[in-house]
């Protein structure tokens, strides 16, 4: 069998170099590469890592590690669910992997679950390679488009409580996914009262990118606030969300519903309420930074 080559590794590394981060880079120490394709929009790279389990990566940027993919999907998933006092309705904007249905169906009360994600590939190649993630499109409330996610929304109307956008970063096709027009078009599909969660990148990286998406998404919604979650194989080990909501009397750093202390011990590996409310907490150089927002 021919061994699998790619450009972003050479001997036995995968690098990780991109524009949107310059001066740093981001390796891993490579076992196998286990498949390689262009798909009609991006590079999609699987290899197993050494310590870090199976990778999927796109356009030479990680998306997703077995060993932390945790830590991100479970913020993005239940800092808005959780601040949403019955979410029944919910619509995953990405997420081709599987890992943000794999916990929003985690809420009893969640009746039903669509994802949109553009990229076919992505989808097709988790459920084979990626089958902890995977496994949230097996379940029963799970209805998947394959689509372009702004176009998904233009006839969307007081149709989700919850929206959440597993997007990558803002170039190539998750480009449209960070525009005011797409929070625009977020805000009506939303029922009264809703709430969106989406990519909000790092504040070690992209403040100034940060602060334009909360100023966009200020003139749209009542509520806005930025939150964050460590994971080490992300830009500079953290990543953030933007958090929306139509109910001006939302509070995002006070989590409505809470699970018990065995539930989050038994079925969660990050996320619980006290990491909630301290994800909202500030380091004083972005409390500075985003105190004109």
């Amino acid at each position: 069998m021919t061994e699998i080559t790619h450009p972003n590794i050479k001997d036995g590394w995968f690098t990780e170099t991109q524009a949107l981060w310059p001066g740093q880079a981001m390796t891993l120490k490579v076992k196998k590469v286990v498949h390689h394709e262009k798909s009609k929009y991006q590079d999609v790279l699987i290899f197993e890592s050494t310590d870090y389990g199976m990778v999927m990566a796109l356009d030479g940027v990680i998306q997703t590690t077995e060993r932390d993919e945790f830590a991100y999907q479970e913020m993005i998933a239940h800092l808005p669910l959780n601040c949403h006092p019955c979410p029944k309705n919910v619509l995953v904007i990405g997420g081709g992997d599987g890992g943000v249905l794999r916990e929003v169906v985690k809420h009893e009360c969640v009746e039903s679950v669509t994802l949109c994600d553009i990229d076919e590939a992505v989808i097709r190649l988790s459920k084979q390679y990626l089958p902890h993630l995977a496994c949230g499109f097996e379940h029963p409330k799970v209805d998947v488009f394959v689509g372009d996610g702004f176009q998904f929304l233009k006839d969307k109307v007081n149709s989700f409580d919850v929206i959440i956008t597993d997007s990558s970063d803002p170039v190539g096709p998750a480009e449209s996914l960070y525009q005011e027009e797409y929070f625009k078009l977020m805000y009506n599909a939303l029922r009264e009262g809703g709430v969106i969660s989406t990519q909000g990148e790092c504040m070690w990286l992209h403040i100034g990118l940060i602060k334009d998406v909360i100023k966009n998404c200020k003139r749209i919604y009542p509520v806005v606030n930025y939150a964050y979650t460590c994971i080490p194989t992300y830009p500079s080990g953290q990543i953030g969300h933007i958090l929306c909501s139509k109910n001006p009397e939302t509070n995002f750093a006070k989590p409505l519903r809470k699970w018990s202390e065995d539930f989050e011990k038994n079925n969660l590996k990050y996320y619980n309420a006290a990491i909630h409310e301290a994800s909202m907490i500030y380091p004083q150089f972005l409390k500075n930074a985003l105190a004109d927002c």
